[in-house]
C-alpha cells in the first residue's frame, strides 16, 4: 500500500522523520489508509508555503477564484467513486451517505464561486468635510482548517470553499481517521488549478494532533481557525487561539431535540425523526437525540417510530444491502452500548434495537428517558434516540432547552404559528418547522449556540468569518488639527 503524503507548496513529501501512521477499516479491521505523521517542522513548512501564497491569491480578480470553485465542483462530482471508496475503508459509510456528501459538497463549491462577487463594502458619512470614508472587507490571511470524520467531504470541503473564495489561503489538517478522504478532497481543488502553496495539507497521527495544532495556531502568518469536532477538542482550540487572539469558527457537539406537540401529523414527525436520528449511524452533528413529544400522543408516535426503526437494518456497508452501516470504530460502538445498558437499567424502555455486533448497531429507540440517564445528557453520536415525554408545550421547550448543545432542532405542530412561536424560544442556531433536524444547504448560515460553539458557516455569513474589515478614508481638502 502507498503512503499518503503530505501536501506543502504543491509538492508531495513524506514527514521529515519519516513516521507513517495508519487507519484501519472498522468493519474488518485491515489497514485502510496508510499516512506520514507530519513533525511540527512539517506543519511550519505547510504554513509558511501557504503564507508565501497569499500576496498574489489575494489579489487575483474575482472571475479567476469563480472559474477555479466551479471547475473543482464538477471535479468532485467526477471522483464520486474514488470518494466512495475512500469512505467505506476509512470510517465504514454506506454507498448513499458518499454520494449524498459529494453532491453537497459540490453545491457548496458552487456557492463559493457566486461568494467571489459578493465580497462587497459601504460607503459610510463622515463628520469630516472632504472624507470620503468606507468599509472595505479583504482577506484575512492563512486560513488553519480542521474538519472531522463524520461528513469527510462536505465538512472537509466546507472548511476550505469560502475561505479560498475570499482570498485566503489555507492549510488543512486532515482528520487522522480520514486521510485519503480529505486528501482526495485537496488534490481535486488542486487540480482545479489553484496556484502553488494556495492549499496545503498536513496529516498527523493520532497522538500527535496537539502539538500540530497548536504549532499552526501561533505561526505568525495564520490569522483563522475554523473547527469542526467535539465540543471537548473546540474548547481546547479555542483557549489556544483566545492566548493568540486569533479569531476561531467552531461548529462543535450536539443533542439536537425534536419536539413533537400534540396537533403533530405523526406520520410526517415519524419519518422525519427516523431520517434525522439514524440517518449515516446517527453520526451527524445535527442528527435528532431527543424526541420530546406531548404525552397525548405519544403513545401512538412511539409505537409508529419503534416499527420504523425495526425496518431499518444495520450491516456491512461494504455489502451495500442496508440502509444503515456500521460506526467509526469499537470504542464508539462500547461507549453508545454503556449509553444504552445504563438507560434500561434506569427504568428506560428499550422500544427498538439496542443490539451491538462489532462496530454495527442496529436502529435504537429508548422510551421513558429521565434526567437521571447519562443518555438525556451526553450526545451518543451513534443511531439511538431517546424519547421524553412531557404534558404542554411550555414544558416541551423547558426540556428542549435542557441542555449544553444548541446547533439544531425541530417542531411539529399543524399550527404552524404555534410551533413557530415554540421554535423561536428554543436556544439553537438552527430549528426547523415541520422538517428535520438534519437538513444543510450551503447558502444557509450554518452553526450552533451555547456549547455547540460560535459563528457561521455558508453563504454571506461565512464571508465575515474569513475577511477583515477594514475602515478607510480619503481626505480631500485642507484639514485642520487642534496643535
Amino acid at each position: 500500500m502507498d503512503i499518503l503524503g503530505l501536501m506543502i507548496g504543491h509538492e508531495d513529501h513524506g514527514a521529515s522523520d519519516g513516521a507513517v501512521f495508519e487507519r484501519r477499516n472498522p468493519m474488518s479491521g485491515d489497514v485502510a489508509t496508510r499516512a506520514a505523521a507530519a513533525t511540527i517542522d512539517d506543519a511550519i513548512a505547510a504554513a509558511d508555503a501557504a503564507a508565501a501564497a497569499f500576496p498574489a491569491w489575494s489579489k487575483t480578480a474575482p472571475k479567476e477564484r469563480r472559474a477555479i470553485l466551479l471547475k473543482a465542483a464538477d471535479l468532485l462530482q467526477s471522483r464520486a467513486d474514488d470518494f466512495v471508496k475512500a469512505m467505506a475503508g476509512e470510517i465504514g459509510a454506506t454507498a448513499g451517505w458518499a454520494h449524498f456528501n459529494v453532491g453537497l459538497a459540490s453545491d457548496m463549491l458552487r456557492e463559493a464561486a457566486s461568494l467571489t462577487t459578493q465580497i462587497t463594502g459601504e460607503v459610510i458619512p463622515s463628520n469630516r468635510p472632504g472624507s470620503l470614508a468606507m468599509g472595505i472587507r479583504q482577506a484575512a490571511g492563512v486560513v488553519l482548517s480542521i474538519a472531522p470524520w463524520n461528513a469527510p467531504v462536505i465538512l472537509g470541503v466546507r472548511s476550505l470553499a469560502t475561505p479560498l473564495a475570499c482570498g485566503n489561503t489555507v492549510v488543512m489538517k486532515t482528520s487522522e481517521i480520514c486521510p485519503q478522504t480529505h486528501r482526495l478532497i485537496v488534490d481535486t481543488l488542486n487540480d482545479a488549478g489553484l496556484p502553488k502553496g494556495v492549499l496545503n495539507a498536513v496529516s498527523n497521527a493520532p497522538d500527535d494532533a496537539s502539538e500540530i495544532v497548536d504549532a499552526l495556531i501561533a505561526h505568525p502568518a495564520v490569522r483563522r481557525i475554523n473547527f469542526t469536532g467535539s465540543t471537548r477538542i473546540g474548547r481546547l482550540i479555542a483557549e489556544t487561539a483566545g492566548r493568540h487572539l486569533k479569531p476561531a469558527l467552531l461548529e462543535l457537539g450536539g443533542k439536537a431535540p425534536l419536539v413533537v406537540l400534540d396537533d403533530a401529523d405523526i406520520e410526517a414527525a415519524v419519518a422525519a425523526a427516523a431520517f434525522g436520528a439514524y440517518m449515516n449511524q446517527g453520526q451527524i452533528c445535527m442528527s435528532t437525540e431527543r424526541i420530546v413529544v406531548d404525552d397525548k400522543i405519544a403513545d401512538a408516535f412511539v409505537a409508529a417510530l419503534a416499527q420504523k426503526a425495526r425496518s431499518l437494518k444495520a450491516g456491512d456497508p461494504a455489502a451495500g444491502n442496508t440502509a444503515l452501516g456500521c460506526v467509526v470504530d469499537p470504542a464508539a460502538a462500547n461507549r453508545i452500548g454503556q449509553l444504552i445498558k445504563d438507560a434500561v437499567g434506569k427504568g428506560a424502555v428499550l422500544e427498538a434495537g439496542g443490539s451491538i455486533d462489532g462496530t454495527v448497531i442496529q436502529a435504537t429507540l429508548l422510551d421513558k428517558v429521565t434526567p437521571s440517564m447519562r443518555i438525556y445528557a451526553e450526545e451518543s453520536f451513534g443511531p439511538v434516540v431517546t424519547v421524553v415525554r412531557v404534558g404542554s408545550a411550555e414544558e416541551a421547550v423547558r426540556v428542549a432547552n435542557d441542555t449544553e448543545y444548541g446547533l439544531s432542532a425541530a417542531v411539529f405542530g399543524k399550527d404552524v404559528n404555534r410551533a413557530m412561536a415554540v421554535a423561536r424560544r428554543i436556544e439553537s442556531g438552527i430549528c426547523h418547522v415541520n422538517g428535520p433536524t438534519v437538513h444543510d444547504e450551503a447558502q444557509m448560515p450554518f452553526g450552533g449556540v451555547k456549547a455547540s460553539g460560535y459563528g457561521r458557516f455558508g453563504g454571506k455569513a461565512g464571508i465575515a468569518e474569513f475577511t477583515e474589515l477594514r475602515w478607510i478614508t480619503v481626505q480631500d481638502g485642507p484639514l485642520h488639527y487642534p496643535i
